[in-house]
């Protein structure tokens, strides 16, 4: 049975408050400034990073007290998540008729990840201090990660900022 930590719900509520408030005043108005391609090459480059993930498969990271099921599955999604946003990086800077394709699979597959990466946390994971070091990756990375999908999406949509709208 997971045990409610109300410090740590907190942290990553904060870090999702103020990764939505960062995107909204700064981000999204540098990224509608940009050409569509540069926009979403500059946003997949911040998942490039999500390797770091692997680091839930280290011994001495988390605690051995956590789930190696847990931590496979989200090591090597982010593993697949980081290698499809390079994909995504290569499609766009040399203008493959498929980059935009590769990017919505990157994606999906980056938004559905780390989606699932949070409800397995929530439904399996005892204790958020077995993650040990990677406590960050939960309570800063992934909402900041989460954020940048949500702006891709917006991208690939083409949707007008709130400005733009009126």
């Amino acid at each position: 049975m997971p045990v409610f930590n109300l410090p740590f719900v907190l942290s990553v509520a904060g870090a999702f408050l103020t990764s939505s408030s960062v995107a909204y005043i700064y981000v999204w108005p540098a990224m509608r400034a940009l050409p569509r391609f540069d926009a979403l090459r500059l946003l997949a480059a911040f998942h490039a990073f999500r390797f770091f993930g692997m680091n839930f498969l280290v011994v001495g990271f988390v605690s051995p007290e956590l789930s190696s099921d847990f931590a496979g599955k989200v090591g090597w999604g982010d593993l697949v998540a980081a290698a499809l946003a390079l994909f995504s990086m290569a499609a766009l800077s040399w203008r493959w008729s498929i980059a935009i394709p590769v990017v919505w699979i990157f994606n999906v597959w980056g938004s559905l990840d780390l989606l699932n990466a949070y409800y397995m946390g929530v439904t399996q994971l005892r204790d958020p201090g077995f993650m040990g070091a990677g406590i960050y990756v939960p309570a800063l990375y992934v909402p900041l990660l989460l954020v940048s999908h949500v702006l891709i999406f917006l991208l690939l949509l083409n949707v007008k900022s709130v400005g733009q709208a009126q």
